[in-house]
């Protein structure tokens, strides 16, 4: 749509039809955000805090490494779970309901997680690592919030912005976890659990900044632009069968979705067990934090780069990109043995490549499908992705207790090969 002064106000649905300037447009995508980097860093200081620890706090909790992997699965099953209710509640009533529930079942499930570990109950551990992963489907789906009203060729720029972001909370996180936990130690909670009552906290904080400020709700605000620019907009092309559909009309979403769901398990299939790895060769907590901040510096610091080159050379190239670090990550850090460096800078690569694959899928699978379809693919997406990441957590711990971290990289880097083909297929295919 032109933006030009004279151009007729835009009534942006809620609960009063506020009308909204086109000039006044590029303020209110500065705005939004403003908010969404505020709350990326929060969550990002939340999850990262709990993420640090869980695999060690389940093996604390259940007793033996072959029940690790769970607690990676647990985080990832609650965004698994999520995020098609999460898509349908943003499909009728915006970006801002669905994040302040996201971030409020994640302190709810923090907190439940504290008392599993308190009461010594692994099953109970595991249904508040679910709903703590909660916060991290919140900081997720943020991504999207911020392509809503992006133009197409700053798209990409835009998701890799809000995923920065969350940078310094993620980074922090993981450094802070131990003080976090001594900070406990006298109220009968296990050292482990503590950074989860920190999490409990944060989350509730980031809700309330996305209650009170995420206003005028960008997708609702992207809607009315498309209506306005003469898009018909139909509840029915919102649903999740249209979602399916867009997704299967579209050699480019199918590539994009691959990409999302690849990356993702990848990434956590190796980093749920990098921490029990380093623990077997004799890393200590401070250690197993430094490690996972630098893993986490590479896979949101370097996004805005990402996004920069997914917007200038395209997506498919970024994709590619991806798979090429994703592989050299699995090759560094499987063949580490004993050495930290060497682990640490597996961790970097392996954080590089998910930030390629994650914004230049998720700018790709925008770019593909229909603006009232965006958000039930998006959920597709996101369950997808975190679905396949929860089953590859699982099968991690098996992995790495009969065979050890060196199979398991190599196993991950094999689920490469599909990204890799239908990523080769589109460049052909355009060429």
């Amino acid at each position: 749509m032109t933006e030009t002064p004279d151009a007729p106000d835009i009534r942006v649905p809620g609960k009063t039809a506020a009308p909204l300037s086109p000039a006044a447009l590029p303020a209110l995508r500065r705005r939004v955000q403003a908010v969404l980097v505020t709350t990326q860093i929060l969550g990002g200081l939340g999850i990262a805090t709990g993420v640090a620890l869980a695999a060690v706090l389940a093996t604390e909790v259940s007793g033996t490494d072959a029940l690790a992997g769970l607690a990676s699965t647990a985080t990832v099953a609650g965004p698994a779970l999520l995020a098609m209710p999460l898509a349908a509640l943003m499909t009728r009533r915006g970006r801002r309901a669905g994040l302040v529930l996201a971030y409020l079942l994640g302190a709810l499930g923090a907190g439940v997680a504290v008392l599993g570990a308190v009461l010594g109950s692994f099953p109970l551990l595991l249904v508040g690592l679910v709903g703590f992963g909660a916060g991290s489907s919140a900081n997720l789906t943020a991504r999207f919030a911020a392509a809503d009203l992006a133009p197409p060729d700053r798209r990409a720029r835009a998701i890799s912005t809000v995923v920065w972001a969350t940078t310094i909370g993620a980074v922090l996180g993981p450094n802070i976890a131990a003080p976090a936990g001594r900070s406990v130690a006298g109220l009968g909670i296990p050292v482990a659990a503590g950074p989860f009552l920190w999490a409990a906290v944060v989350f509730v904080v980031s809700a309330l900044v996305v209650a009170l400020l995420l206003r005028p709700d960008p997708l609702l605000t992207a809607r009315a632009l498309a209506a306005a620019d003469g898009a018909e907009d139909r509840p029915e092309d919102r649903s999740l069968r249209a979602g399916l559909r867009a997704v299967r009309e579209s050699p480019q979403a199918r590539i994009a979705l691959v990409t999302v769901v690849a990356s993702h398990t990848v990434m956590v299939s190796i980093m749920s067990m990098t921490p029990v790895a380093l623990t077997h060769h004799g890393a200590g907590i401070e250690l197993i934090g430094l490690v996972i901040s630098v893993h986490i510096a590479g896979m949101y610091a370097f996004s805005p780069v990402m996004g920069r080159l997914s917007d200038r050379l395209g997506r498919l190239a970024v994709i590619g990109l991806a798979v090429g670090l994703l592989g050299i990550a699995a090759l560094l850090a499987g063949t580490a043995g004993g050495s930290h460096t060497r682990v640490a800078a597996g961790l970097f690569v392996l954080g590089l490549g998910w930030s390629a694959g994650l914004v230049s899928g998720s700018a790709l699978l925008t770019d593909s499908v229909p603006q009232a379809a965006r958000a039930s693919v998006q959920g597709l997406s996101d369950t997808a992705m975190n679905t396949a990441a929860g089953l590859g957590g699982l099968l991690a711990g098996v992995v790495v207790s009969q065979a050890g971290y060196g199979p398991l990289n190599a196993i991950a880097a094999c689920l490469l090969l599909p990204m890799a083909a239908l990523a080769l297929r589109g460049v052909l295919r355009r060429a």
